[in-house]
């Protein structure tokens, strides 16, 4: 693995913590990771990707050390995008960047392909496809109440992380869960190893889970983003590849087939076999690959 570099980007909330790879005038490509897992779920896609001329950016999203819980305690899909438009211009990043995001990071990647201010020119979703696309149609209505009926099996995690105090209480047992049962037969010592050095106290573990409760009460200080926020749940506007596992135990492999039907064009779906939801670690060589001759295609 190449070791990155730790830059540190004042934020107006915040200061996040960026691992950086690659030269500094090379076209930008930002990685934004998600829950339960950090920045250096793309210490395999960025040194790949800064051998074929890339400068790839993977911030620690807010409330994820070392980057610092943010002031205004908000934890909209629109702070996040915010905060990578932020990072991308703090960087100077240019009209040639491309955004990568992974779970909650792919929420966020997906909200600013739909946006006509954002600055980046295509993106790729990992493990969450852009959101309109997981609507059923005629085409796969069959396949949609299949995935629908089951998800809720596995999504219990959403409800769990509602509480008040209990997610913060069980956090270690709550993510090792997790990643054992979305990536089945992956060892994840290292990268839990990672989380937790990342999410070392109370603070951090409510700062992560708030993620989840600001879907329903997003507070005062969301206000702030609303601008971004609005296109969260659009569909994107530029050329978009997404990637999923097709073990993945997260997200109903089923899903995958809206996904499929609404990314056209420039635009793709691939399922990447034998791998679950934090396909970016498990089979890095074919993420990597993919990747590359998707943002190459510009």
């Amino acid at each position: 693995m190449s070791l990155p570099r730790v830059v540190a980007v004042p934020l107006p909330t915040y200061t996040s913590r960026v691992l950086e790879w690659g030269d500094a005038d090379a076209p930008l490509v930002l990685a934004l990771h998600g829950f339960p897992d950090t920045a250096w779920t793309w210490r395999h896609l960025g040194p790949y990707l800064a051998e074929r001329g890339y400068r790839v950016a993977a911030p620690f999203l807010r409330g994820y050390g070392p980057s610092s819980v943010p002031s205004d305690e908000t934890y909209t899909v629109g702070s996040l995008m915010a905060d990578a438009v932020a990072v991308h211009g703090a960087l100077g990043g240019d009209d040639r960047s491309m955004l990568v995001g992974h779970d909650w990071g792919a929420i966020a990647t997906s909200g600013l392909g739909a946006h006509p201010d954002s600055p980046f020119r295509r993106i790729v979703t990992m493990a969450v496809p852009p959101l309109p696309s997981m609507t059923p149609s005629r085409e796969w209505l069959g396949a949609w109440l299949g995935a629908a009926v089951r998800q809720p099996r596995n999504s219990w995690y959403i409800a769990f992380n509602q509480v008040p105090g209990l997610a913060e209480r069980h956090f270690e047992r709550l993510v090792t869960k997790l990643w054992h049962d979305w990536s089945p037969g992956y060892d994840s010592r290292e990268d839990l190893d990672f989380l937790l050095s990342s999410v070392p106290d109370r603070a951090h573990a409510q700062a992560v889970v708030s993620y989840y409760r600001a879907f329903l009460r997003p507070g005062r200080g969301a206000r702030a983003y609303a601008d971004w926020h609005r296109t969260f749940a659009d569909s994107p506007i530029v050329p978009t590849l997404f990637l999923q596992g097709d073990q993945d135990g997260c997200l109903d492999r089923r899903f995958f087939t809206g996904a499929s039907l609404a990314l056209t064009g420039e635009s793709r779906a691939m399922l990447v076999p034998g791998v679950g939801h934090f396909l970016q670690v498990e089979r890095p060589e074919v993420v990597n690959a993919l990747v590359a001759e998707f943002l190459d295609a510009a």
